[in-house]
């Protein structure tokens, strides 16, 4: 029988591997926060507005501008400023923002049949170019985002900018960028064995038979002796060493004694 090559490797588990759960499970995080990053009016946030109440603010965003109130829940959106949309970044922003959410979903498609939880081995190839968009999709994400922040208060606009703060959708874009890109490099990293193979859940097939030959140790154990010392001097019976030889050894119970009596009558004394 021809000898297996030591390059084989094998599966030491039949469960979905690690690095892929972790990049199907941060992905569509990552999607969720950029998708609400991308539609929300609330990139940067003007405050104290002159000639405008002082619990009057603007929210502006990359699709939307908004007026608000803090004592107010509801919101006046729609508001028309083309100053403010016709800054670069904007048009940046609306066209990476949305090409991310597009090609994340892309990578999920691609990435799904490779991961193949329903097969015993995934097919790394497709499942790492998978994770190869989703890293794309999160690189996109960053770019714009990391723009809009450094030229925050840059960003021209018709309304006065007083006091400028970054809006939470800033917040979240970093969070759900920074998810596609842990998860699409984890999952890309399957497409080659490192760590011993450890990435992928396997492990060389020599070594597997290496360990399955080896006889584990045998254990000594220890059986405590029935012979024990015995002192003269604490007991006053004597002992015989026949006697000793038949308490240990447990003989076998011995037959009744046969009554020889003459002619099957038993003598007075057996009666």
């Amino acid at each position: 029988m021809p000898r297996r090559s030591t390059q084989e490797w094998i599966r030491i588990s039949m469960r979905t591997p690690g690095i892929l759960i972790f990049g199907m499970v941060m992905s569509p995080c990552g999607w969720i926060l950029d998708l609400v990053a991308t539609v929300a009016p609330n990139w940067r946030t003007i405050h104290n507005i002159p000639n405008t109440p002082s619990d009057e603010f603007i929210q502006q965003g990359i699709w939307d501008i908004c007026r608000a109130t803090s004592t107010n829940t509801r919101a006046e959106c729609n508001l028309q400023d083309s100053t403010y949309f016709g800054n670069q970044i904007i048009e940046v922003a609306q066209g990476l923002m949305v090409a991310s959410l597009i090609v994340t979903l892309i990578g999920l498609a691609v990435a799904i049949p490779g991961v193949r939880c329903w097969k015993d081995n995934p097919n790394w190839t497709v499942a790492g170019l998978g994770g190869l968009l989703i890293f794309l999709s999160g690189v996109m994400t960053i770019i714009p985002i990391a723009w809009y922040t450094h030229i925050l208060e840059e960003i021209s606009t018709v309304t006065p900018t007083a006091t400028v703060t970054v809006g939470y959708c800033i917040i979240l874009g970093y969070i759900g960028g920074i998810f596609e890109i842990l998860a699409g490099f984890v999952m890309f990293i399957g497409i080659c064995r490192c760590c011993g193979g450890k990435n992928r859940g396997e492990r060389r097939v020599d070594e597997i038979t290496h360990f399955s030959h080896q006889k584990p140790p045998s254990r000594r154990v220890d059986v405590p002796s029935l012979n024990r010392a015995r002192s003269t001097a604490s007991s006053s019976v004597p002992y015989s060493k026949d006697s000793m030889d038949e308490d240990v050894s447990f003989p076998r119970a011995k037959s009744p004694a046969v009554n020889n009596s003459y002619n099957g009558t038993p003598y007075d004394a057996d009666l």
